[in-house]
């Protein structure tokens, strides 16, 4: 494992989303993460039963925001070697790629999960 710095740009997985940022601390188990762009959107729907309809509360996952910051685990960080995408264009990918994907698979969760990400995609946007 490649020891990383501060500054550093890396990706890094979140949950269930994936996204580009800097290196902005080390702690012990994580690190600091300041998101600049996204690579896949989060999932929606319950974490501890992914993939599920019929779930007590089919949750609403936004994607993390511009110069958002949050702990990865070491092991989910990686050094990315790239230009960093635009914030929004990136978003706008990653919401367009797993809306895509959701109309390929025709499941009731996956339509559950295309109604969450529309209204999420009429949010980020609407600007």
């Amino acid at each position: 494992m490649e020891d990383k710095k501060i500054g550093d740009v890396v990706t890094g997985i979140y949950k269930t989303g994936k996204y580009i940022g800097l290196i902005t601390d080390i702690r012990p188990m994580h690190y600091l993460v300041q998101v600049k762009a996204v690579l896949k959107h989060p999932q929606q729907g319950d974490l501890h039963n992914p993939k599920q309809a019929d779930v007590q509360f089919f949750h609403e996952r936004r994607a993390l925001a511009f110069n958002e910051q949050t702990n990865v685990p070491k092991q989910m960080v990686k050094i990315f070697h790239e230009e960093i995408p635009e914030y929004y264009q990136s978003l706008k990918n990653a919401v367009t790629s797993m809306k895509r994907e959701l109309e390929e698979m025709n499941t009731e969760w996956s339509k559950q999960s295309l109604s969450k990400l529309t209204v999420l995609e009429n949010e980020y946007f609407s600007q």
